[in-house]
């Protein structure tokens, strides 16, 4: 960490040359004494990346911006923000702390937050950053989590861990076990030092896989931004032997869409099937995450159009956790409806259906965009089908 960056001339530069082109200043010779021209694009970079992903560290001067990768690893505010909602209590381990975003949150809701960081470099930069943020119940170390875990006689309301994903001698994992640290190795441990436990994992992590990995699951917390999932949550709690109990949330651009279920129930739920009505819906991806396909129909009443379709439909339009259309026609899925349509641009989806969009949109020569939305499903009848509707206005 080069604290030269911080002066208020070198500074003053990030703030107006941040969404410059960085190819342009790593060519030039710094113009600041002590700092050279790699240093200046990562903090550049840095701010640049925090623009959207952390807007209150892109905000607050003389934050300083670690490597970019570790921006790109760390959770965003929003997330952040979210999983601190889950805590509470006097005392919070961060095992994995990083740059510190998760752990700046907890502190909002902790008494006390301890962030372990082995990386020294990034463990300085999240220190200064902790002071900048003038957050001051953060106490850092520099050190492996689990190891000042072992050697520390404290007990902690809850510990946090947030495996990394890139193993040294594996490349990108998702298993738990391949991560580093590996939780389900070291869970004795961790109990002996907790009750509560939250763990971020890859978005890519089979559920079932991950329940079998650990012990004592208490809820799962599925996290999508505008429908893409960037977050499983676990959390655990010591000797927990009731129902699981997994918790969707996708932040839309106009709302935040919640659902949740007990996984035992999912088997027992019964769900209507029926031929397309009035009203078509698409759940979001945290509930196709889930695995809520039978208790979302059940939960909100609308009816399935096929085991394997993933799509609801209802005669009345109803609030949906994800997208809703309104049919204007059901064709069969054969060239001359396809011909009748005589559209050259729509949005496509395809659920349950043997072609892909990329086959469909050459095939019948139909641009993406507009406002007539298609799905190319397959019905209770098991026919091809094709629905064609509009987007219900939020």
């Amino acid at each position: 960490m080069n604290k030269e960056v911080l002066k208020t001339g070198v500074q003053e530069f990030i703030e107006k040359k941040w969404n410059t082109d960085t190819m342009s200043v790593l060519l030039k010779k710094s113009a600041f004494t002590g700092i050279n021209s790699k240093e200046l694009v990562q903090q550049l970079e840095g701010k640049k990346k925090c623009n959207r992903k952390l807007p209150l560290w892109f905000a607050t001067p003389k934050i300083y911006y670690p490597k970019k990768i570790h921006i790109e690893q760390t959770s965003s505010e929003i997330t952040a923000r979210y999983k601190a909602q889950i805590v509470a209590g006097n005392s919070l381990l961060d095992c994995t702390g990083g740059l510190g975003v998760d752990s700046y949150f907890f502190s909002k809701k902790v008494t006390q937050v301890f962030h372990c960081e082995i990386d020294a470099e990034l463990s300085k930069i999240a220190q200064h950053n902790f002071e900048v943020l003038e957050t001051k119940n953060v106490q850092t170390t520099t050190q492996n989590g689990l190891d000042y875990l072992a050697n520390s006689d404290t007990n902690f309301d809850w510990i946090y861990i947030d495996p990394s994903r890139r193993n040294k001698t594996k490349g990108k994992v998702f298993y738990l076990a391949d991560c580093l640290p590996d939780v389900p190795k070291h869970l004795d441990l961790i109990f002996n030092k907790t009750t509560n436990v939250l763990i971020k994992t890859s978005p890519l992590l089979d559920l079932s896989m991950g329940c079998k990995e650990l012990q004592f699951v208490k809820e799962i917390h599925i996290i999508a931004i505008q429908n893409e999932v960037k977050e499983l949550l676990w959390v655990l709690e010591k000797d927990y032997a009731d129902s699981l109990c997994v918790k969707t949330i996708n932040y839309s651009k106009t709302e935040i869409e919640t659902f949740q279920f007990y996984r035992s129930d999912e088997h027992k739920a019964t769900v209507n099937f029926s031929l397309p009505l009035h009203y078509l819906y698409e759940p979001n991806a945290a509930i196709l995450k889930a695995g809520a396909f039978k208790a979302v129909g059940q939960a909100l009443d609308v009816s399935k159009l096929h085991e394997h379709s993933h799509l609801y439909s209802s005669d009345t339009l109803k609030a949906f956790p994800g997208r809703r259309f309104q049919i204007h026609e059901i064709i069969s899925y054969n060239k001359k409806s396809m011909r009748n349509l005589q559209l050259t641009k729509a949005n496509i989806t395809t659920r349950n259906f043997p072609e892909n969009v990329a086959s469909i949109r050459k095939k019948y020569k139909i641009k993406d965009g507009g406002n007539m939305y298609l799905f190319f499903t397959t019905n209770i009848k098991d026919e091809r089908i094709v629905i064609c509707c509009t987007k219900v206005s939020e």
